[in-house]
């Protein structure tokens, strides 16, 4: 009793207005402010997508059966991480583990990917520098494996806590917090999927 007592005061102690953990509103505004910065970088890649004046274009460079399974991938990601945090609120924290590693697992593998895809397209001629598509397509997809690489730099570091006693069921919220960012960034490349490479030209 005395230990639900203070869980409950702690809880109280941390919370909002809105009933929400201060952390996790945090998290929310932070996203929020994110949601804008790809809306508008989206946004510029929409305005200029026909635009430039000399090759390589769309059409010449993207592989989509490649980029379809790239894109599998990280989505399978944000179900290792739902499963992550199912196993630290039950206080499993060994299954956790295998979830997180499995997490940062499939988003290292897409980023592999992008990395391939990147180096591709370089030695097909496009560049950041060589036309419109090639700026504003490396600046939005670059930004978003930038993302993606903070996303496995935070999986890796609850892994690592995780082995050193850090990590517990008191501490599920962190990881919920993690998994709120990780699904944030899946989301936003389904957008920039359907956008960039499956709207027609």
């Amino acid at each position: 009793m005395a230990e639900a007592s203070l869980a409950g005061h702690a809880a109280a102690e941390h919370a909002t207005s809105t009933g929400l953990n201060h952390r996790k509103v945090l998290m929310w505004v932070f996203l929020g402010s994110e949601c804008l910065f790809f809306g508008s970088l989206i946004s510029t890649y929409l305005v200029y997508r026909d635009h430039s004046l000399v090759g390589p274009f769309p059409q010449d460079t993207f592989d989509i059966p490649y980029t379809s399974v790239s894109s599998f991938v990280l989505l399978m990601s944000s179900l290792t991480m739902v499963l992550a945090l199912a196993a630290i609120q039950r206080a499993n924290v060994k299954e956790m583990r295998v979830w997180l590693a499995a997490t940062a697992l499939l988003g290292t593998i897409f980023l592999g990917g992008q990395v391939y895809e990147f180096t591709e397209f370089v030695n097909h001629g496009l560049t950041l520098s060589k036309n419109l598509f090639g700026t504003t397509f490396f600046v939005l997809t670059g930004f978003h494996g930038a993302h993606v690489t903070i996303g496995v730099i935070m999986l890796l570091s609850l892994f690592l806590n995780s082995l050193r006693g850090k990590v517990r069921q008191r501490d599920s919220l962190t990881v919920e917090l993690v998994g709120l960012y990780w699904h944030f960034v899946d989301v936003v490349w389904v957008v920039i999927f359907t956008v960039v490479y499956l709207l027609p030209y």
